[in-house]
């Protein structure tokens, strides 16, 4: 994890040591470009942050808004996605504005800036996380190892121990402990994570009630025509680990059910984590047959006219909370960081 930051760090320096930026826009920016947020909210005090990268400060938000302007971007809702991506290649890029999970900091933080700059913007809401009672388990592994000295798993039949007395020491198990998760069955990694936070003395219960909106306040908040509430399942499973059915019913079940609390059409879904190992094919059909009209996935890149004939495969450039700064945002704009990262063509094939 923190070997992707230096080399992500290092090629952003490249592309504005170069202006890359500048000189090959013209060649890697597509029609459009969909972001992805997660919490807005001010700069936390503490030491140990392995998730810092799902959070932007309020600051950084208004300068995201002006960059997009003063790069000609046209900020729209969701819905005009597959009609912007098959207009006329010389009308302005636009820009659409997503945030994943369904975080309260959203509104309290967010929807002010994004009021105040007319911006319309869409939140994927994960339905066990307005209920109170998800599992937030990438935070309950960030608290417990902030709180041990020592990490001990069972891995294989043996146990894997890991020292976490310092800084370095803790963010070295929490990278180790995630990869390792990730790559397992969801059974096993929410219920390693739960064995963590019991070992540290902290509790899995109220994580999402604190810090995720309530089914009331999603309902004010379909009332209001600058926001689109779209769904990003039932309990923020990777969903390329579950079998057919298990998968289905967490996309098919997560509309109808947002549907009928919120008295709204839902036409949008967000894939959870929304990488390569999260969601192919299978997912993307599911998403099809359950009558999404769009579909996001974290995958890199900005949106060119192909993508019309994907709809349920849309790449996301997301906004990383570690970089903070205008050149990345030139960059990412631009999209010469995905022109590098596709070997030259302009985009890769979301399917």
């Amino acid at each position: 994890m923190r070997s992707r930051h230096r080399l992500f760090t290092a090629g952003i320096a490249a592309i504005a040591a170069a202006r890359a930026d500048r000189w090959l826009h013209h060649l890697a920016r597509g029609l459009g470009i969909v972001l992805m947020f997660h919490h807005v909210r001010p700069r936390r005090n503490v030491a140990f942050a392995p998730n810092q990268l799902l959070e932007i400060t309020p600051e950084f938000l208004i300068a995201i808004l002006v960059e997009l302007r003063r790069e000609g971007f046209d900020i729209v809702p969701i819905a005009a996605v597959p009609d912007r991506l098959r207009s006329d290649r010389r009308a302005r890029p636009f820009a659409v504005l997503t945030f994943d999970d369904g975080y309260r900091d959203n509104v309290e933080y967010a929807w002010p800036i994004l009021r105040q700059y007319e911006s319309p913007w869409t939140i994927f809401v994960t339905a066990e996380f307005a209920d109170g009672r998800g599992r937030l388990w990438w935070l309950e592994l960030e608290q417990a190892i902030g709180e041990l000295d020592r990490v001990v798993i069972s891995r294989n039949g043996k146990l894997l121990s890991l020292p976490s007395r310092t800084l370095d020491e803790k963010q070295a198990a929490f990278d180790a402990v995630y990869r390792q998760l990730r790559a397992g069955p969801m059974e096993r990694l929410r219920t390693v994570t739960a064995e963590l936070a019991s070992q540290a003395g902290i509790s899995t219960d109220g994580l999402a009630a604190q810090f995720c909106l309530s089914w009331a306040e999603l309902q004010d908040l379909a009332r209001e025509p600058d926001v689109t509430i779209g769904a990003h399942t039932l309990s923020h499973p990777v969903l390329a680990k579950l079998h057919t059915t298990a998968a289905a019913r967490e996309i098919a079940e997560s509309k109808v059910l947002l549907e009928r609390r919120l008295g709204r059409p839902i036409r949008h879904f967000a894939y959870p984590f929304g990488d390569r190992s999260s969601a192919g094919e299978r997912e993307f059909r599911l998403v099809r047959n359950s009558g999404f009209a769009t579909a996001m996935t974290s995958r890199p890149g900005h949106l060119f006219p192909y993508h019309a004939d994907h709809l349920n495969a849309l790449p996301r450039v997301s906004i990383n909370g570690l970089f903070q700064n205008r050149a990345a945002l030139r960059a990412l704009f631009s999209g010469v960081p995905f022109l590098l990262w596709n070997r030259g063509r302009v985009a890769e094939i979301e399917t």
